[in-house]
């Protein structure tokens, strides 16, 4: 009994951004695939559909995103998680989306650049964990290792600063305790990569979004999340923001990950490709983007 309980909480939190996903080989199709047939997307070159709005030379989120006209970035201060997020790394211009396993993502409207970093061998690091990995990265580089913490699916808190003593995790049914494991203190970022693959496949949309605050949309800022918990479900971060001095209107950036585990991306604006990537707050009830959609009140932030 305790092993076919383990197995469920394994299945719920991998299944939290899935959405009758399957492999785009084989015959099989995806999410994206499926919308692509509908007509969903728009397919876009480096011509008009860009919107004017991309630098093809920079390489990070802030050198290759223009703001549209009239519009400035907010401030943010040095070092502040804001800052991280928009120096995130970005692959040249028009690089393709890959899955954990190596395959491609192709992009069908999608994402409009891929952030180059790793995302591990394993069918892990979805949507949820996208947000929960740049957040944890951010305070591990800044050595604030007391505040790194997720809960996991069954509500168990799991620290950081526990892992970095030796301490790991064992999972039995629905209990779950730490144990020494004979392991000496380290803080490597190979173990923090176990750590958070630990989180990963544990721990997913239905955990996150009980631990997230939530926030008015008005009152947006760089790093939030907007989540729908459970399965499917679904997150996507905020990883920029602009504003007109004059007008006082604002517009961001989202990323993502997705099902299967696939590197993370910005998504294009299919709703208004002149504008695309950036989305306007006032967008309404209801957020549309590529893959999912929210309404105005699932935008939440870490604490």
């Amino acid at each position: 009994m305790n092993i076919l309980l383990n197995v469920v909480l394994i299945l719920i939190s991998m299944q939290a951004c899935f959405q009758s996903v399957r492999s785009s080989r084989d015959g099989e199709t995806t999410i994206e695939d499926e919308a692509w047939k509908s007509g969903d997307f728009l397919k876009h070159s480096d011509g008009e559909e860009w919107g004017g709005l991309i630098d093809t030379t920079g390489t990070m989120i802030r050198t290759r995103f223009l703001t549209p006209r009239g519009f400035e970035r907010v401030k943010a201060a040095p070092n502040s998680f804001a800052a991280y997020l928009r120096g995130l790394p970005l692959k040249p211009h028009g690089a393709t989306v890959k899955y954990y396993n190596g395959r491609e993502k192709a992009n069908r409207g999608v994402y409009d650049a891929v952030v180059d970093l790793p995302v591990g061998n394993k069918n892990l690091h979805q949507c949820a964990d996208a947000a929960m990995r740049l957040w944890a990265e951010y305070l591990w580089k800044k050595k604030q290792y007391d505040r790194i913490h997720f809960n996991l699916t069954n509500g168990f808190r799991v620290d950081y600063s526990g892992w970095m003593e030796g301490k790991r995790i064992i999972v039995k049914g629905n209990e779950t305790y730490w144990s020494r494991a004979n392991r000496p203190a380290s803080n490597t970022y190979e173990d923090f990569w176990d750590y958070l693959e630990l989180i990963f496949t544990y721990a997913g949309t239905l955990s996150l979004s009980k631990e997230l605050k939530p926030v008015p949309v008005i009152d947006m800022k760089i790093g939030d999340i907007f989540i729908v918990g459970g399965s499917p479900g679904h997150a996507v971060i905020v990883v920029d923001m602009a504003e007109n001095p004059e007008t006082k209107e604002r517009v961001f950036l989202l990323a993502q990950s997705y099902m299967p585990a696939q590197e993370i991306q910005i998504l294009h604006n299919s709703m208004n490709h002149n504008l695309s990537p950036w989305y306007p707050l006032d967008f309404g009830d209801v957020l549309q983007t590529p893959e999912w959609q929210f309404d105005n009140t699932q935008l939440k932030r870490f604490e």
